[in-house]
């Protein structure tokens, strides 16, 4: 019979131990064989947040949020290793901000003004950022 072993990374478990009821935590598996399995090729960032990616000014895993106090909405997503975006609610990752943005918000809007990093920048405030370097 075949065992099947499953490694998680120290941050998902962190991740899924802070979990509230409402979130939506997205895994993804790979099958491999053995020690060959974890030389996967790494993944390139494609589409519009790729430039930030490839200049490390946002990473894989990064929790981008949003609040509007007036609308009384707010949104959550994590930047995946390709360059979408996971929204918490949603089962299939968004090609850019501003779709992202829409699928909570339900109305067209930049993206780019909206969804924020930990420390508070706008993804427009990085992308500023690397047009100036």
């Amino acid at each position: 019979m075949a065992t099947l072993s499953i490694h998680f990374d120290p941050a998902v478990i962190a991740r899924l131990v802070s979990a509230s009821g409402d979130d939506t935590i997205h895994v993804t598996l790979s099958l491999g064989e053995g020690a060959a399995s974890a030389q996967a090729a790494p993944v390139t960032p494609q589409g519009p947040l790729a430039g930030l990616m490839r200049a490390r000014l946002l990473e894989p895993g990064a929790v981008l949020t949003f609040r509007q106090r007036r609308a009384n909405r707010s949104g959550r997503a994590v930047v995946t290793a390709d360059g979408q975006l996971v929204v918490d609610g949603h089962s299939s990752p968004f090609p850019s901000p501003s779709k992202a943005a829409e699928a909570v918000t339900g109305n067209i809007i930049n993206g780019w003004t909206l969804w924020r990093t930990s420390d508070g920048s706008t993804l427009d405030q990085l992308r500023q950022k690397l047009d100036a370097e």
